[in-house]
């Protein structure tokens, strides 16, 4: 993949002041959405792009049902019917959990593939990369819903707020042990990836010490949960009432031990105070947007151009995100070609943006069981190429945001592009079934919604414009059209009378198969070429 990307541009953030066509608004939408369909691109054409990608209208979606059966009668889950939600019964049996966090997990894909118009559900995979929990470890279903809809709602907030929520949040208290850090036992888990993961980073001016590990896990004592009523609490007994020194990282400062019941928050307000102070934390988040954004490599330029600014303007706004979504999103150095086609998809990226581009058809909300034994067939597929939602590898995220050289090329290898291509194949040649429903690409339904699939030439051309970012050449698209379409032909006549009869005549069942069949090799080809892996 490496000889289809260049290096990043050398523009910074100012705003984009060339011309804005369907191309540009088709990379602004495919970076921040979840693929792209013709009604995003007709929605959002001449409208002011970033109030609406970042000014979320749609209200949140309705919470997970139970649509699972229940096969130990030991533990029927009685508690709620079918069909209603789980997430308010604090109920702890393992098997139900389970259960439930699989109903969690295709309810997730379910609200990606139904997105609103609009950053919310990038920036809350975004934040559950960054805040990365793992279901499994945390083991109760209502802490893992109630950690997402935490990220959910304050997806396009402060992220100081968010960092605060997340500390106390019963999930995370789980997943780093913070519900086991006491006086007498100090749990360095969550100080440690407060700063090393969520803050500050690893960079050469990261400089915070071990000591300051130790010290911020000694500020955090005291939190607990309780799972009858899904919340943490603080519990004085078991905090850590003395002073804690920091190092010259954060200039040497003091955080005074508390002692009552509001000691918890006091020295936490404290903590979070002392980090967000320093410099490289607006950085460090910043150059996470940019990888999730834009591209993953950042030299001296790209720091100095785009992260540098991005920083001030986020610490200038007290730490909320959208200012610095709006800037980037509207940059030069955003829009500029090089910045374009330079991504590998992800799974995600690939999975559910192939069921919305190509408009597969899922059933009406009432039929939540079919729906959702859809939807977990596409959670498999995640899994097997290595990105499980809910459950990234471990509390770094996803290595592909992170791991240096490779970056994005991570989520390409021998095992995962054939699983890949697997994909694409079985969507579009035989598709999936359940519950009798089949989930499936209709190629030559799709191919009516293009501007002219009675021509050879515009029908690739089209196909080509919604599936790639960097378009192939003129004498591949000429090889596709005679090898495919033209079965071998040298006119595009020979394909234009067969799509009119096909319009004109459906129930002829020799040229509609030749017609339906074609366009399903075709889609397939472009499926199966390197430029799809590219967002």
């Amino acid at each position: 993949m490496n000889n289809l990307v260049a290096p990043p541009p050398i523009v910074g953030l100012s705003p984009y002041a060339g011309n804005f066509t369907n191309l540009e608004l088709t990379h602004l939408l495919k970076r921040t959405l979840f693929g792209v369909t013709k009604a995003d691109l007709n929605y959002f054409n001449g409208k002011t792009l970033n109030q609406e990608l970042l000014n979320p209208t749609a209200p949140l979606p309705n919470p997970p049902l139970k649509e699972y059966a229940v096969g130990n009668a030991a533990v029927p889950d009685n508690n709620i019917a079918v069909g209603t939600t789980w997430v308010n019964d604090m109920n702890t049996d393992g098997t139900i959990a389970s259960l439930r966090r699989g109903s969690f997990k295709k309810w997730w894909v379910g609200e990606m593939i139904n997105q609103d118009r609009s950053l919310r559900e990038k920036m809350t995979l975004f934040w559950h990369n960054h805040f990365s929990t793992e279901t499994n470890d945390i083991g109760n279903a209502q802490y893992v819903y109630k950690h997402h809809q935490l990220l959910r709602t304050q997806a396009l907030g402060n992220f100081k707020t968010l960092t605060r929520a997340i500390t106390v949040d019963p999930a995370m208290l789980v997943y780093l042990n913070g519900q086991s850090n006491t006086k007498t036992a100090p749990d360095e888990n969550y100080g440690r990836e407060l700063q090393e993961l969520f803050c500050c980073g690893k960079g050469p001016e990261s400089l915070y010490t071990e000591a300051d590990v130790k010290a911020a896990a000694r500020v955090l004592t005291g939190w607990r949960n309780n799972a009858t009523t899904n919340s943490s609490y603080f519990d004085i007994t078991r905090h850590d009432t003395t002073n804690k020194q920091f190092s010259s990282f954060y200039n040497n400062t003091v955080i005074s031990g508390r002692t009552g019941n509001t000691a918890g928050d006091a020295e936490l307000d404290d903590l979070l105070t002392m980090i967000f102070s320093a410099q490289e934390v607006a950085k460090y988040l910043c150059r996470r947007l940019y990888r999730w954004f834009v591209y993953y490599e950042i030299d001296a330029t790209v720091e100095a151009s785009m992260i540098t600014p991005m920083a001030n303007l986020l610490r200038s706004n007290n730490y909320e995100i959208k200012p610095v979504l709006s800037a980037l999103l509207k940059s030069e150095h955003f829009f500029d070609a090089l910045s374009k086609g330079c991504q590998i998809k992800s799974p995600v990226d690939l999975v559910i943006g192939l069921c919305r581009e190509f408009n597969l058809a899922f059933q009406p909300a009432t039929d939540y069981t079919t729906n959702y034994g859809m939807y977990n067939y596409l959670v498999g597929w995640l899994t097997n190429m290595q990105q499980s939602i809910g459950d990234p590898p471990d509390v770094s995220g996803w290595k592909a945001y992170y791991q240096e050289p490779q970056f994005y090329e991570i989520w390409i290898n021998s095992d995962t592009l054939p699983k890949r291509n697997q994909f694409t194949d079985t969507l579009i040649v035989s598709g999936y079934t359940f519950n009798g429903k089949k989930l499936q690409i209709d190629g030559a339904e799709f191919a009516k919604t293009l501007s002219n699939p009675r021509d050879p030439n515009s029908l690739i051309d089209d196909l080509t414009a919604v599936m790639f970012r960097i378009d192939i050449s003129a004498a591949s698209k000429a090889q596709l059209k005679k090898d495919i379409l033209l079965s071998g032909q040298s006119t595009d006549f020979y394909w234009t009378e067969a799509w009119d009869l096909f319009i004109s005549n459906p129930l002829n069942a020799t040229n509609t198969s030749s017609v339906k069949n074609k366009i399903r090799d075709l889609i397939k080809y472009l499926m199966n070429l390197a430029e799809y892996q590219l967002a």
